[in-house]
């Protein structure tokens, strides 16, 4: 293990060097090694609290119950820091209460003394109450209920030991205030939160974990994130990684308290989970219903993948609109999600430009959150190919990657298109050398759909054998998208660029009278074998990528 935080070096800032902890387990509760004692009361649950894990047999479970307990943890979320100016207790004195002897004292005992961020509706530098009449100053959370105290325990501990783990022991003891110089601390907490603080406790002295169930690791891991014990947490981590991965804690890991999932310790985690839920859900297509009931945190994890298998990012957007209109009926919430969360993981620069068009009409949207999206789409669509892959690799370790493609199954093209002197377009189709690779022996590859008159076209490569010599070798084809009994004589041109010069140079023409669902084009588009196609000193891959051109236009 190794040291999370420094008091010496302000737990910050300055180099930082890797060591190794040393175990102080022989230590714990120990009073020969301890300068304190924690006198720890514990409180009865909330309504519907169960106050052991053990009794969650599953991920699921856990979850419920911890939901459940959300709202009142967001209310109750602290515990009572009383500091004493008695003696430390003898350590063969058992612990008690109202008579009841606690004859277990080699029984792991840990306290909680929490210090809730600010946006929990807790301060720590609440204002204490006066003096009682035994010297007792207290320290109390205006929601905690302290009528009821279930039992006790007196546990020594050592406040060096504490404050080298954490953060928030270490600003309890050297607060320069009176208290943090008195021998004992009252702390009070919640019975379900027991049995994580005890093991916490020990951690912090042993660096180690006896228990291994994810529910109880789950709540260690909570208790570890109230404490700032970062080394526990990425302990936790680890752990929970190492066990089998499933929907339910996929989505659990993703559904944590925002102050889990924002630790670093805890990153790898939550990386792993998203992951699992992105190789799940690849090709969303497969699982319609189920992936329209992922929560929110769930279609981000899929949504944010490269490797997403669908058609286009238009097939993409629809989704989302679908999966937002099911989840958030009111407009007004819809738009916000939109807006703040699922918004950005629509990458609009590789949507069709007729789809961006109703992007800005759509209702879902706020009107100048659509024009910023179209608008930036639009120019990086004008954007010059090695502008485009400058763009997509400076986000490439970005969490909104908006610029990266996505495996799509229809290729993205650039089009443009003329109306005078006659109806006209140009459509540029860019595959990488992998891409080809993959065609081989008898695969293809299909564009996303252009339209020319009003109506839909598609190119399609292929990798096919040569009619006349037998071999393989690789073809383009034009297509039109089936659309009744509508026909259009189309002139067309296919070109590539070549090294040396790298320009354009017409490969193949023709003229057809398309009706729906017909294609035409060349087998052999470079009459060579498909060998001399793919070789490395291949004239028709220009940094990786080929570079194809076809030019339509309606004959009068």
């Amino acid at each position: 293990m190794e040291s999370d935080f420094s008091p010496g070096g302000g737990g910050g800032g300055g180099a930082s060097v890797s060591v190794v902890d040393p175990d102080f387990g022989f230590a714990f509760n120990d009073s020969n090694f301890s300068d304190r004692v924690l006198r720890i009361e514990i409180i009865p649950d909330l309504p519907e609290s169960k106050s052991d894990s053990d009794a969650c047999s599953s991920i699921a479970d856990w979850a419920r119950n911890r939901k459940r307990r959300r709202e009142d943890i967001k209310k109750e979320n602290g515990v009572d820091v009383v500091q004493q100016q008695e003696q430390v207790l003898n350590c063969n004195i058992p612990d008690t209460e109202d008579g009841v002897a606690y004859e277990n004292q080699d029984e792991e005992a840990m306290a909680m003394i929490e210090e809730p961020p600010s946006d929990d509706g807790f301060n720590l530098n609440q204002t204490a109450d006066d003096d009682d009449d035994d010297g007792h100053v207290h320290f109390s959370s205006r929601n905690m209920d302290c009528s009821t105290v279930l039992r006790v325990r007196n546990i020594h501990i050592s406040s060096p030991i504490l404050a080298a783990k954490s953060p928030f022991f270490y600003k309890l003891f050297s607060n320069g205030m009176r208290e943090s110089e008195q021998r004992h601390v009252i702390l009070r907490i919640h019975a379900s939160e027991e049995a994580a603080l005890l093991d916490l406790l020990h951690f912090m002295y042993s660096n180690a974990l006896s228990t291994t169930t994810p529910t109880a690791l789950l709540d260690v891991l909570m208790a570890a994130d109230k404490f700032e014990v970062a080394s526990c947490m990425r302990y936790c981590s680890r752990l929970l990684r190492n066990l089998p991965m499933t929907l339910d804690s996929a989505l659990l890991y993703l559904d944590l308290p925002s102050s889990v999932l924002m630790a670093d310790a805890v990153q790898a985690l939550t990386d792993a989970a998203k992951q699992f839920l992105a190789a799940r859900y690849k090709d969303i297509t497969k699982f319609p219903e189920e992936v329209l009931s992922l929560p929110l945190a769930g279609i981000e994890a899929v949504l944010s993948s490269d490797d997403l298998q669908v058609a286009s990012e238009d097939a993409v957007y629809d989704f989302v609109l679908k999966w937002a209109r099911n989840h958030y009926p009111k407009l007004e919430e819809r738009r916000e999600v939109l807006a703040s969360r699922l918004g950005r993981l629509i990458r609009f620069p590789y949507m069709t430009c007729r789809k961006l068009k109703k992007v800005l009409i759509c209702n879902d949207f706020e009107p100048e959150l659509a024009s910023k999206v179209v608008l930036e789409a639009l120019f990086f669509k004008a954007e010059t190919p090695y502008r485009q892959r400058t763009l997509a690799a400076e986000e490439a370790n970005a969490t909104c990657r908006r610029f990266v493609e996505r495996a799509y199954k229809y290729r993205p093209v650039k089009v443009v298109e003329f109306e005078l002197p006659r109806q006209q377009c140009v459509v540029y189709l860019d595959l990488k050398r992998e891409e080809c690779a993959h065609l081989f022996p008898a695969g293809r590859v299909y564009s996303q759909a252009f339209h020319l008159g009003g109506q839909g076209f598609f190119l399609s490569a292929h990798c096919n054998m040569d009619q006349q010599s037998s071999f393989h070798c690789f073809g383009l084809f034009l297509g039109m998208q089936e659309k009744g009994s509508v026909s259009f004589a189309v002139d067309y041109e296919f070109a590539a660029r070549t090294k040396p010069n790298e320009e354009y140079m017409s490969k193949y023409k023709g003229n057809y009278t398309f009706t729906g669902g017909k294609a035409v084009g060349y087998r052999n588009l470079f009459a060579i074998p498909w060998p001399a196609f793919m070789a490395d000193d291949s004239a028709y891959f220009i940094k990786g990528i080929l570079h194809l051109r076809a030019e339509l236009t309606i004959r009068q």
